[in-house]
């Protein structure tokens, strides 16, 4: 099967490699990586048979990542530390590049490779970094904010040092050349910015209407990686044009739409650079060159993290954010690979400054869940030296909060709930994890605090220990039962009411101590059901009967063998019993012309009249001259059984 196998081999080792290196709470890049270097031709063993093909395939791997970084990419992300990544970024990554050419000098490199070696190693992995800070609860936090803007920015520099590094090769013709590329690329840009912004959302739009998922999928695919060759064309980066494309279409009602649709394919060819990545890796040579391994990661480690907190000092964060900074920041990133394997591609540098880099880029990215570990341990004591960083929270009152309602999740089930507390001026705080829903909600002047709710420090800035109840409306279970074992031990008194993925976790919400589960799908199926009885002409008590006894059947699952809960769920069951039920009077009712009092209703029915609405005007509580008319639509009160009655007495109108 030639190069169909090999796919198959590199997604089944990269999977169970995939597993491993999640257990062990790392990145699955390195997983990937690991994959690529089994079945790479160093190790022995199994060896993919075109690994030359494999490559051509993580090209396009390339271009989607950096397509979907362009789809992601926005200037709002940026504007909270805005100076410390437009500016100190640059700077950053400049004098990380000395520390590298330093370092390459050290080691006898020319000055061309010296120069490569600190590019490659001024860069930060932006995969590693969100998975740490989501894994330690800093989402939210000053200190992930500076990150993420730096790391944004950092991306962003992978594509002018992919067209200006290679023409180091000949400096006298390259320079030349490089302001020539450097040109194209801006008359390029240009021409996507002022056509791009017009047509693709237009075509966007039009596609989207159509009304195909696959149809759109391959739109978004086709302008990522045809204009990306058509960059290529033109002598640019295939990747530098599907950057520029999704930059643009970013800007589109569909650029959201667009990146969740292309995340899938763009982790499976990004799946394959990964991997290729790892069969370039040569275990041999860690073993013949580990003193110059460990004295790069050593240099670079304490460089660059030296240098991300002195550049933090300069822009005005103190306290723990600059410790946080350097320590989250050490690493070498995924983006060296990409950028490596272009000075691979083209004769820049050699292989062996590319495993050396490789190798240090992976023992870097191993250490960073453990080494920014240390700076949490540190924030968690609150010590002497550095006081608790506050996360990010808007219109929470300067009070404070107390006997309010948490709400877990601000997406359209979250929302909805806090806009009907703020209708009724009921005190209560969204917790949301997603930076455009976070805006969002901003913008709706709602109360809103910006983190994992999985995290305590979280769930204290949403002042869950003084909370009255605690609304989960995520639909995650894994996220749901560690956020409500948590909050419980926060506060024992809390009343939660939360959303359930399925019929299966409703035992396990009973012993979390869940006071009310909810299961969207199973009450969106009832109103459905409801409203389709009403077009078959079912009496409406019939209807409420049937759908009550399904609601009621598994609900009852929270109860088990509690008494208590038991008698409290029919005592709700007889209470909806007893809620007001409509009937529009039909034209031949025996009931028409009579009044209350004369058609005997209570006495025969057991059914009591609470009001009656007529031409669109609502009488309450009429007494019983009131005379019927046929299609009014009468509110009764009574149990199953008396609205039966009733039905059965007058007739009825589906309404």
């Amino acid at each position: 099967m030639g190069i169909a196998t090999d796919i198959i081999l590199i997604v089944v080792f990269a999977f169970f490699c995939g597993i491993l290196t999640q257990k062990i709470k790392q990145p699955l890049i390195l997983g990937y990586i690991i994959a690529g270097i089994i079945l790479g031709p160093h190790t022995g063993g199994y060896t993919v048979s075109d690994i030359h093909e494999i490559e051509l395939l993580a090209e396009i791997g390339i271009a989607l990542l950096l397509f979907a970084l362009g789809l992601e990419f926005s200037f709002k992300d940026l504007k909270p530390v805005k100076k410390i990544a437009l500016i100190g970024t640059p700077l950053q990554m400049f004098l990380t590049i000395l520390v590298g050419y330093g370092a390459g000098q050290f080691m006898g490199l020319d000055w061309k490779s010296s120069l490569w070696l600190g590019a490659l190693v001024s860069f930060s992995s932006t995969m590693v970094i969100l998975k740490t800070l989501m894994n330690q609860g800093w989402m939210g936090t000053l200190s992930s904010k500076v990150m993420i803007g730096i790391l944004i920015v950092q991306d962003l520099a992978v594509v002018p040092l992919m067209i200006a590094l290679p023409e180091l090769n000949d400096p006298v013709v390259g320079l030349p050349k490089l302001g020539y590329a450097l040109l194209k690329a801006a008359i390029f840009l240009s021409v996507m910015v002022v056509l791009g912004t017009r047509l693709l959302p237009w075509l966007m739009t039009r596609i989207a209407r159509v009304g195909s998922r696959e149809l759109f999928l391959l739109a978004i695919a086709a302008i990522g990686l045809g204009i990306g060759y058509l960059t290529h064309l033109v002598g640019l980066s295939f990747a530098f044009g599907a950057f520029v494309a999704g930059m643009v279409l970013s800007e589109s009602d569909h650029g959201h739409q667009a990146l969740s649709d292309i995340i899938p394919l763009r982790d499976i060819f990004g799946l394959l650079f990964f991997a290729s990545v790892g069969m370039l890796f040569d275990p041999s040579f860690l073993v013949d060159n580990v003193g110059d391994v460990a004295w790069l990661l050593f240099v670079v480690s304490i460089g660059k993290g030296l240098i991300f907190a002195i550049i933090s000092v300069v822009f005005g964060y103190r306290n723990v954010v600059p410790l946080a900074v350097g320590l989250g920041l050490f690493q070498v990133g995924e983006f060296s690979f990409v950028l490596a394997r272009m000075g691979v591609s083209t004769g820049s540098i050699s292989s062996d400054l590319y495993s050396l880099v490789l190798t240090v880029a992976i023992l870097s990215m191993a250490l960073t869940p453990f080494i920014s570990g240390q700076t949490a341990r540190l924030y968690r004591l609150r010590g002497r030296w550095f006081r608790q960083e506050k996360l990010d929270s808007v219109n929470v009152p300067r009070e404070g909060l107390n006997g309010h309602v948490v709400i877990l999740g601000g997406g359209r089930i979250g929302t909805q709930v806090a806009s009907i507390l703020k209708s009724l001026n009921i005190l209560h705080v969204i917790v949301e994890s997603d930076q455009r829903r976070f805006e969002q909600l901003k913008a709706g002047d709602m109360p809103v605090v910006y983190g994992d709710a999985s995290q305590e420090i979280v769930l204290k800035a949403a002042g869950t220990s003084s909370a009255t109840i605690l609304v989960v409306t995520v639909p995650d279970f894994v996220t749901t039962r560690s956020t409500i074992k948590l909050a419980k031990s926060l506060n024992r008194e809390l009343q939660i009411v939360a959303r359930s993925s399925g019929r299966d976790d409703f035992l396990t919400m009973r012993d979390l101590g869940v006071s009310e589960a909810v299961l969207p799908e199973l009450e969106g199926s009832l109103e459905i059901t409801r409203q389709t009885l009403r077009y078959l002409n079912v009496p409406p008590i019939d209807i409420h009967t049937k759908t009550e006894a399904v609601r009621q059947e598994l609900y009852s699952v929270l109860c088990n063998d509690n008494n208590e809960c038991i008698e409290l769920t029919q005592l709700r069951h007889a209470e909806r019993q007893f809620d007001i039920q409509w009937v529009k009077l039909a034209k031949n009712s025996p009931l028409s012309g009579l009044s209350i009092g004369q058609g005997a209703i209570r006495k025969t029915t057991g059914a009591t009249v609470v009001g009656i609405i007529r031409s669109g005007v609502l009488e309450t509580n009429p007494d019983v001259d009131f005379v019927l008319q046929p299609e009014d639509t009468i509110a009764i009160i009574g149990d199953g059984e008396a609205c039966s009655k009733f039905v059965n007495l007058a007739g009825f109108d589906d309404i």
